[in-house]
Formats: C-alpha cells, structure tokens, sequence
C-alpha cells in the first residue's frame, strides 16, 4: 500500500475558494471520451454557430444556465462546451451586505457533477477539475479569448 503514488494537491494552499472573486474551470469527461458534441463532419459546422451538442450536452448546457439559480452569489459568466470537457467562468460575489454565503469552489463543481450524473443515469466525468483563479483585468480577457477560440481549435 506504501507504493501507491500519493495525488497532488492541485489548490491553491491557504486560498479562500469561496470569497469574491473570478474563477476558470475546466471539467474533464472520463477518458477523453467525446460525449458532449454529436459527431459531424468539420466542414458542415460553420465557425460562428453553436456547437452540435449531444443529448447529454444539452442536459449540460441547461444545467449550467441553472447554475445562476442555484447559488444566488454565483454567477456563470461565460462556458463554452467542447466534445470531451467544459470551460467556465465563475463569478463569486458578496450579497448586498458585504457577505458571502457561498460554498466553496469544490463543492459547488461537486454538486454540479452530481446532479449531472443523476440526470444522465450515470457518471461520466474525470476524478476532480482543474481551476485558475482570475487575478486581474487582463488574466480575465485573455481567459474569455481562450475560451471564444477554443471550439475553433
């Protein structure tokens, strides 16, 4: 048991994950599998229109839009859906009297995964997800560049 390799620890030590602030996600399928797009060939999709999405897309899709409902200081403020992973920004902000009341990070990609997985039937996601946390004006512009051009690539 002493030779397991031992997971590394992919937060950032110390950091509040629930305070204000903007937060890029990328939730990985399992095994690259390219579940969230209906195949087609590359040169039916012109570049401007959305993404073929799958069945299990679209349950994707419409469960982030009902992130913005679910946690009333948390907003979605841009996600692209690719074939075999999601990118988003996370937008944590305090309520009308300066307070937060809003779970951490983790837990909220826990239970968006969990209540994907209920409605799909079964799990189809990658162990965790990767994050960066948005720290300045620029960061934020380049994040919303990558994920515009993402589908393009």
């Amino acid at each position: 048991m002493t030779d397991l390799p031992k997971r590394k620890h992919i937060r950032l030590d110390g950091f509040d994950y629930s305070s204000n602030g903007a937060y890029f996600v990328t939730i990985c399928v399992a095994d690259k599998r390219r579940l969230l797009w209906d195949p087609v060939p590359a040169q039916c999709v012109p570049p401007n229109d959305a993404p073929p999405l799958s069945a299990i897309g679209k349950i994707i899709d419409a469960e982030i839009h009902n992130l913005n409902t679910v946690y009333e200081n948390i907003t979605v403020d841009k996600y692209c859906i690719m074939p075999d992973h999601i990118h988003m920004i996370l937008l944590f902000t305090c309520d009308a009297d300066g307070r937060t009341q809003t779970p951490t990070l983790s837990r909220v990609m826990k239970q968006f995964k969990g209540s994907l997985t209920k409605q799909i039937g079964y799990s189809i996601w990658q162990k965790s997800f990767n994050d960066r946390i948005i720290r300045s004006e620029q960061e934020y512009i380049e994040t919303l560049q990558y994920i515009d051009n993402n589908p393009l690539k």
